[in-house]
C-alpha cells in the first residue's frame, strides 16, 4: 500500500498548489462581483476565454510530451533541453507577431487594444514557466513546485485587492498616486495584478534557465511533436468546451443583454469549481505516475482502483456542494443580482465530475502513444460544445450552455471508456462507479429541484451517502491509510 501513500501524499501537495490558485477565483468573485456590474463582469469573464484557449496554443502539448519522454528516453537532458528551446521559440515568435497585430486583434475581438497588450505580455510570461514547472513535477519536487504556485495566488490576490479596493482612496489623499488610475480602472488593474504575479514567477524559475544545457535534438523533437500536437489538438478541444460557452453567449444573445447574461453565468460557474478543484488537484498528482507505473504488471488493477475512490470522492463533493449551495453563494457572490444564474450549478457539478472521470479513464492513451484518440474524442466533445449552444442559447441562454456542456464531458467520457476497453483493458468496477454516482445525482436532483434546498432533507441524504459509501469501502480504506509494517 506505500504506492497508495506515496500517491495520495503527493496529490495532497500538488492539490495545494492547484487548489490555492483555483481558489483565488473563489477569493476574487466576492470582490469584482462587488464592485463590477453584471455586464463588466462579463467582459472580464469572455477575455479569459480567450486566455484559456492562448494558453492551450502556447503549449502545444509539449508539456504532456515532457513527460512521456523525461521517462522514457535515457537522456533525460536532451528532453529538457529540446523542448525548453521548442517553446523559447514559439513563445517570442507568438509574443512579436501579437503585439504587432494587437488592435487589429481589437478590432476582430470587440476587445479594447489595452487589454490585449496586457494579455499578450501575460501569456508570454505563462508560457515561459511551462517546462520549468513541468521539470519540477517530473523530479518530484512538489514542495518547491507549490511554494511557487502559492506565492504567486497572493501576489495576485494582494494586487487585485490593493489597486481595486485601496488605490482610488489614496490618490484622493496622495495626488501623485493619480497618474496610476486609469479609465475603466478596475478590469486594468485586473490584468496588471495578473501581469506582475506571472513576472515574479517566472523571475523565480530563472534559475532551470540558467542550468539547461541548450542541445537540440531535431530527432527528437520530431517524436515529441508528433506525441504532442494530437494534445494541442484535444486542448483547443477542451477550451472550447471549457469557455467557448461564454464567447457564444456574448455573439448569440441580443448585445443589450449578452453580457450580462455571461457575468451571472461566469460567477454561478464558479461555485463548480470545488469539483474543479478536486479533479485537476487529483489529475496533477496521478499523472507522473501513471506514466512511472505503467510497465508494472498490476498497473489496470491499480488504475481502477484509483479511477474508483475519484469517482467516490467526486460524487461526495457533487452532493455536498449541491446541498450547501445557498449558504456558498452568500459568501462567494456577493450581489443578489448574479444569483438568477444559481440553477446551473449542479449540472456544472455533474458535468466536471464525467470530466474528471474522463482524465482518469484517458491513461490507456496516453501510455500507449494512441495520444490522436485524445484528439478525436475532445473534438467530438467540442462539436457538441458548438452545435448544442447554436442550438440551445437562443432559446435557453444560459441553460442552454448548461446543457451542452454537460452532454459533451458525458460523451467524452463514454467514448474513452469505450475505446480503452480495447487497446488497453482495465478492470474498472463499474457496478460500484455506477452505483456511486446513482446514488449522488439522484440525491442531489431531490435535494436541489424536489426539497428546494430543505436542510430536513438534504443533509441526512448526504450523511446517508457517506455512510453507505464508507459501508462498502472501509476496509480498503483503512488498508490506505494505514501504514506498512516495517
Amino acid at each position: 500500500m506505500s504506492i497508495f501513500q506515496k500517491l495520495f501524499k503527493q496529490t495532497f501537495i500538488y492539490g495545494l498548489a492547484t487548489v490555492l490558485p483555483r481558489m483565488l477565483s473563489f477569493l476574487l468573485v466576492p470582490l469584482y462581483t462587488d464592485l463590477l456590474p453584471t455586464d463588466e463582469y462579463g467582459k472580464v469573464s469572455i477575455i479569459f476565454s480567450y486566455f484559456v484557449l492562448f494558453n492551450v496554443i502556447l503549449a502545444y502539448g509539449m508539456e504532456t510530451a515532457f513527460f512521456r519522454f523525461f521517462n522514457k528516453e535515457k537522456d533525460k537532458d536532451s528532453v529538457v533541453s529540446t523542448s525548453t528551446i521548442s517553446l523559447l521559440i514559439s513563445s517570442f515568435a507568438f509574443f512579436a507577431l501579437a503585439l504587432a497585430l494587437k488592435d487589429q486583434i481589437a478590432l476582430l475581438t470587440d476587445i479594447r487594444a489595452d487589454y490585449i497588450q496586457l494579455v499578450i505580455w501575460i501569456l508570454l510570461l505563462d508560457a515561459l514557466v511551462i517546462i520549468p514547472f513541468a521539470w519540477l513535477r517530473a523530479n518530484e519536487r512538489p514542495i518547491r513546485y507549490s511554494v511557487i504556485k502559492i506565492l504567486n495566488v497572493a501576489v495576485n490576490l494582494g494586487l487585485n485587492v490593493f489597486l481595486l479596493k485601496f488605490l482610488i482612496p489614496l490618490s484622493e489623499d496622495f495626488s501623485g498616486l493619480n497618474r496610476f488610475v486609469f479609465e475603466d480602472y478596475e478590469i486594468n488593474y485586473i490584468f496588471i495584478s495578473n501581469l506582475v504575479a506571472s513576472a515574479l514567477t517566472l523571475l523565480l524559475l530563472l534559475s532551470f534557465y540558467v542550468k539547461v544545457n541548450y542541445r537540440f535534438n531535431l530527432h527528437l523533437w520530431k517524436k515529441m511533436m508528433k506525441y504532442a500536437l494530437p494534445v494541442l489538438v484535444a486542448g483547443v478541444a477542451y477550451s472550447i468546451n471549457e469557455t467557448f460557452d461564454r464567447i457564444l453567449l456574448d455573439y448569440l444573445l441580443p448585445k443589450d443583454l449578452a453580457e450580462h447574461m455571461v457575468g451571472v453565468y461566469s460567477a454561478c460557474y464558479k461555485l463548480a469549481l470545488f469539483m474543479t478543484l478536486f479533479a485537476t488537484a487529483f489529475r496533477l498528482g496521478i499523472e507522473p505516475f501513471f506514466f512511472n507505473y505503467a510497465e508494472n504488471k498490476n498497473a489496470p488493477e491499480t488504475y481502477a482502483r484509483i479511477t474508483k475512490f475519484f469517482v467516490a470522492f467526486g460524487a461526495v463533493i457533487l452532493l455536498a456542494v449541491i446541498v450547501f449551495v445557498h449558504i456558498l453563494k452568500q459568501f462567494i457572490i456577493l450581489d443578489t443580482s448574479y444569483w438568477e444564474a444559481i440553477k446551473i450549478v449542479p449540472i456544472i457539478l455533474l458535468a466536471n465530475l464525467c470530466l474528471g472521470i474522463y482524465h482518469n479513464l484517458s491513461v490507456w492513451y496516453k501510455i500507449t502513444d494512441r495520444t490522436k484518440f485524445g484528439a478525436y474524442i475532445s473534438i467530438v466533445g467540442a462539436v457538441l460544445t458548438l452545435i448544442l449552444n447554436f442550438i440551445l442559447i437562443p432559446k435557453y441562454n444560459y441553460m442552454g450552455s448548461a446543457v451542452a456542456t454537460l452532454a459533451a464531458y458525458g460523451s467524452m467520457m463514454i467514448l474513452s471508456w469505450y475505446f480503452g476497453r480495447k487497446y488497453y483493458p482495465i478492470p474498472y468496477n463499474l457496478k460500484k462507479i455506477g452505483t456511486y454516482l446513482s446514488i449522488s445525482i439522484t440525491f442531489s436532483i431531490l435535494s436541489f429541484y424536489v426539497f428546494d434546498s430543505n436542510y430536513f432533507i438534504s443533509i441526512p441524504l448526504l450523511l446517508l451517502f457517506l455512510v453507505i459509501l464508507y459501508a462498502s469501502e472501509k476496509r480498503e480504506l483503512k488498508n490506505i491509510i494505514s501504514r506498512p509494517k516495517s
